[in-house]
């Protein structure tokens, strides 16, 4: 769907990026880098260039800059070039929300790491040194969940891209099957 479809409404699609962008604020992240985010996302091909983005959320392009700096530093969108112009087009990563899952995996890990020399330092027969312990056996339980989860995820997603595949297949057959029906009706 384009977005200036009949079918889309520009001021559902204003609520949805403000109110997608006030959640992800709320969780942490900067105004108006959830902003950009939001409004990249809610495009039909999940990118946008600077100007399109100062535009829809009416803000300065210095703002627009300071916001993909900051989405490109934490894998959130890529940057590649508009074709045919000098733009930096900026897209939303295919797969991002796993992509971004992956990366706080390794997050986890660091912060284990840290936390195993921290329990070990303190004494882990010490209240803190006890607290650090448990932290880490919440971590190593959260980053086997993890990846179990994000496996089945994979998998699951596998299934679908397969059977989207099929039945584009079938429906281009069918289509192809169609045709020939159809012109082997003209000759005769």
């Amino acid at each position: 769907m384009n977005e200036n479809s009949p079918s889309r409404s520009p001021e559902a699609t204003t609520r949805f990026v403000e109110r997608f962008a006030a959640v992800m604020t709320e969780s942490g992240m900067q105004r108006t880098a959830s902003r950009v985010f939001a409004a990249i996302v809610s495009s039909d091909d999940a990118s946008m260039t600077s100007a399109e983005l100062s535009e829809r959320l009416g803000i300065s392009p210095a703002a627009v800059s300071g916001a993909i700096r900051y989405l490109v530093q934490v894998g959130l969108v890529g940057r590649e070039r508009d074709p045919g112009t000098r733009r930096d087009r900026y897209r939303v990563h295919d797969d991002v929300w796993y992509t971004t899952f992956a990366q706080r995996d390794a997050t986890l890990v660091r912060w284990e790491n840290a936390l195993r020399e921290g329990a070990d330092s303190l004494g882990r027969d010490t209240p803190a040194g006890a607290r650090l312990a448990e932290t880490i056996e919440f971590f190593e339980f959260v980053q086997a969940e993890l990846a179990t989860m994000m496996e089945r995820w994979r998998t699951l997603q596998d299934q679908r891209r397969a059977e989207a595949a099929g039945a584009a297949g079938v429906a281009a057959a069918g289509a192809a099957a169609a045709g020939s029906g159809e012109k082997a009706a003209r000759d005769d």
